[in-house]
């Protein structure tokens, strides 16, 4: 939609351009405290911490790894999931030295101290587009830790570029590690959290990373965003399934997030976990609408907005709460732009409901009386004497 592009994109220049300097890591002021709201029972004085057992698929990315941390430093217990094809065990065992101190609840973590709980932290290894090696990774944590309470899936893959350029392997490999990695973690932990909830009372909880772009659509990511809108409605459409089981889930979705996690390199990848397809001549022009994530996430280059550290000790809080929602949008891009889109939608609907419901907008006009209301009857009848006739219907008629 014209009016989405447009409006998300200004949003963000509006952002960076006039005297709201959030691109700048050192530009806000600093808050002493960093809480879910009090709505949702974060962990606290009146919501007591206990130890959790998570499995963080997709460890290995700075989000996975922010988060793995966090959980560490809260003194969690952790199987941090990487890719077998990119990460091995020993790299994944060497975070463990990466400084942070743990944090309390109401601020986030430092660079103090070292983490050293290895006895919390269990490094694996699979590609959640292979089934079985899934279903391994999630035995092997119940064997270890004897329980799972959270599954976090941060796999992600996407390619930039327009969606006629992009082939059919890129496409369908979108697919597979985006939602198909997705399905196969909840599929395969689903039964384990029923039945637990049939022994104990206790289900499970996922946190699922999403993106802004399974909430709007973003030239030049067309794949991608339709492998994040069919994760939403996978995750959407499942809450009402397995709610009666206390089985809960939230989709996060994180806008534009910077490396700032002390002991790890600052500087991401230029283009992070996307790979760039060239683009054919129709949407090679520098300017050309297919060009625009491109274009984007190279001018914003490191200074995105959004801190890993803080989206992570707000993930942590988010799994220890008594009632998260189903959506999480983390930092003033991801907000900005979703809203956006939510307006424009709106707005579209309010143009085009008379198709639906009449002029009024209120429904077809037959019978539609309010009391008190001295031109109900001359309505009534002219709204019977046009659909008579032909004129004026809408498509209830």
């Amino acid at each position: 939609m014209p009016c989405t592009i447009a409006n998300t994109t200004s949003s963000f220049i509006a952002m960076s351009g006039s005297g709201r300097t959030t691109l700048s890591p050192t530009s806000a002021p600093p808050k002493s405290k960093l809480l879910l709201p009090a709505s949702c029972d974060p962990p606290g004085p009146q919501n007591p911490q206990r130890q959790l057992a998570w499995v963080v698929f997709g460890a290995t990315g700075h989000i996975g790894r922010s988060i793995v941390k966090a959980a560490l430093s809260h003194g969690d217990l952790v199987t941090a999931v990487g890719r077998t094809y990119a990460d091995s065990i020993p790299t994944m065992h060497s975070w463990l030295s990466a400084p942070r101190s743990p944090p309390s609840s109401s601020s986030p973590p430092d660079a103090s101290s070292p983490i050293t709980p290895s006895q919390n932290y269990l490094p694996l290894l699979c590609d959640v587009r292979v089934r079985e090696t899934v279903d391994a990774v999630v035995k092997t944590s119940i064997s270890h830790w004897t329980r799972i309470d959270i599954i976090v899936n941060c796999s992600g893959y996407g390619v930039i570029g327009a969606c006629e350029d992009q082939d059919e392997f890129e496409i369908r490999n979108q697919f597979e590690t985006n939602f198909w990695g997705t399905l196969n973690i909840i599929q395969l932990t689903l039964p384990y959290f029923r039945e637990r909830f049939i022994q104990t009372g206790e289900g499970g909880r996922y946190l699922i990373l999403s993106s802004t772009g399974g909430a709007l659509g973003v030239p030049g990511l067309g794949p991608f965003c339709a492998t994040k809108y069919a994760v939403e409605g996978l995750i959407e459409s499942m809450l009402y399934e397995v709610d009666a089981f206390n089985i809960k889930a939230t989709l996060v979705e994180p806008g534009h997030v910077r490396r700032d996690e002390p002991g790890t390199s600052t500087t991401l990848p230029t283009f992070g976990h996307f790979s760039i397809t060239p683009a054919s001549e129709p949407y090679a022009a520098a300017t050309a609408p297919a060009g625009h994530a491109k274009r984007m996430v190279q001018w914003l280059g490191d200074r995105q907005p959004t801190s890993v550290v803080k989206v992570a000790e707000l993930v942590w809080q988010l799994a220890h709460c008594s009632f998260p929602p189903l959506r999480l949008l983390l930092g003033s891009f991801a907000v900005e732009s979703v809203r956006d889109r939510l307006r424009c939608v709106i707005e579209e609907i309010e143009d085009w409901k008379f198709l639906s419901f009449g002029e009024d907008g209120a429904g077809s006009g037959k019978g539609d009386k309010s009391d008190g209301d001295d031109n109900a009857d001359v309505k009534y009848e002219k709204d019977v004497k046009m659909e008579d006739d032909g004129e004026g219907e809408d498509i209830s008629s």
